[in-house]
């Protein structure tokens, strides 16, 4: 007979667990629960140490894993993935990699996280998933190519890519739309064809047939290897190009500089239909920073607050206002980065200080200077930058002060 009270009370715990936002609220069931002395089941148990990790509740996440064990439910595998993921949120991966050896039984969902937190051993991580008869679905394939792009892992993202073709990921549009990111099922076909893929299998010209959501993955990994070729080449043969996709390509070039592509990709994701993000436009003006294009940039910042009413973030006030210092409009910067939300960061003022120096404003480099002295009073590089442009100017008495204030403060120069 199955207890219905439990049924009733796990219902509302696991309802504000999955909101996110009322994991306090999904605490408190749990407290609850177990003050009225329930017989708690695995559902009690991941939905409140999921709200745990949605808290960073860490000392509350590990009393709960306490009890788990108490109760039999210490090994069972739904409980063990939420712990994995609560640990790993507050940053403690040596407790979620002990959770992860002693299961006794693991599913993709136990591999696939493993994979995405521990990037130093996700290929061997990924070899085992195979040995242990778990077939991979393509959140694992974007974890282990995320893994592979952060250690910049040139002969494994290959493999890897070839691997996600012979299992059919690449080419099933319909999975990669229909699951996403987060939610995944196995595929019977691909797990199929996946047991026949070998290491050896590397992608070729005839061979890149991409689906939206690993092509993302793909894309950044070859830009981040320096490989823009490789990236524009999966982008081409993307048959369904998402927003991910998008952004990836055009992120790729603006890294790389190549400001004219970055307009052009840009001008063609608008063609057809596809809404530019937050992202975007920081990936634009940030390229666009680098090369000093100042018109196009206020054009691109203006169409993102009118045109799509995307809310500027300070990282977008920040470039912007880093690219019209650059170009020596000051006065123009200066009012931008007075309109940044709560204040101007370290970087963005000490890169304006430094165009105050190039371009030769004194007034306004003593402004900058003296917030950034508030903000960093041990920092000497706004002391060196001050003393080199009084230098510049021949205000030898300004340069003999500056040099006392520094001594006064204690800043030891950086070496």
């Amino acid at each position: 007979m199955v207890n219905e009270d439990l049924v009733s009370w796990n219902a509302i715990l696991e309802g504000y667990s999955q909101e996110g936002n009322h994991g306090l609220e999904a605490i408190f069931v749990f407290i609850e629960m177990v003050g009225e002395g329930m017989g708690l089941d695995h559902v009690s148990f991941t939905s409140a140490i999921s709200a745990c990790g949605h808290e960073m509740n860490l000392e509350l996440g590990k009393q709960i894993h306490g009890l788990t064990i108490k109760s039999g439910y210490g090994s069972h595998v739904s409980v063990c993935n939420v712990l994995i993921s609560t640990y790993s949120k507050c940053e403690v991966t040596e407790d979620a990699k002990l959770v992860f050896q002693c299961m006794n039984d693991r599913n993709i969902v136990s591999w696939t996280t493993m994979i995405s937190i521990d990037e130093e051993d996700a290929i061997s991580l990924f070899n085992e998933v195979r040995l242990d008869g778990v077939y991979p679905n393509d959140v694992t394939f974007v974890g282990i190519i995320h893994a592979i792009s952060i250690r910049k892992l040139v002969e494994e993202g290959e493999m890897i890519h070839g691997f996600c073709i012979k299992a059919g990921f690449l080419s099933k549009h319909n999975v990669c739309n229909s699951l996403g990111y987060a939610q995944n099922g196995p595929c019977q076909d691909v797990l199929k064809t996946f047991l026949v893929a070998t290491m050896e299998s590397k992608p070729n010209n005839y061979t890149f047939v991409t689906g939206p959501i690993i092509a993302s993955a793909l894309l950044d990994m070859y830009a981040k290897r320096g490989s823009i070729c490789e990236s524009k080449r999966v982008f081409s043969e993307t048959p369904h190009k998402s927003q991910f996709a998008w952004i990836a390509i055009i992120s790729a070039y603006a890294g790389h500089g190549d400001y004219d592509s970055v307009i052009e990709l840009f001008k063609e994701m608008e063609r057809e239909g596809v809404r530019p993000d937050s992202v975007t436009f920081l990936s634009i003006l940030a390229a666009g920073c680098r090369n000093g294009m100042v018109e196009m940039g206020r054009h691109l910042f203006h169409s993102m607050v009118k045109d799509y009413h995307i809310e500027p973030s300070p990282q977008h006030y920040s470039s912007m206002a880093d690219m019209l210092g650059c170009a020596g409009k000051l006065e123009e910067a200066e009012e931008l980065m007075s309109q940044i939300p709560g204040q101007p960061g370290f970087s963005l003022l000490h890169s304006l200080l430094g165009a105050c120096r190039i371009h030769g404003n004194v007034e306004m480099a003593e402004r900058v200077a003296n917030t950034l002295m508030r903000l960093e009073p041990m920092e000497s590089g706004s002391f060196v930058l001050m003393s080199n442009l009084y230098a510049e100017k021949g205000d030898w008495e300004m340069v003999a002060k500056v040099g006392k204030w520094k001594r006064d403060e204690g800043v030891r120069k950086e070496l």
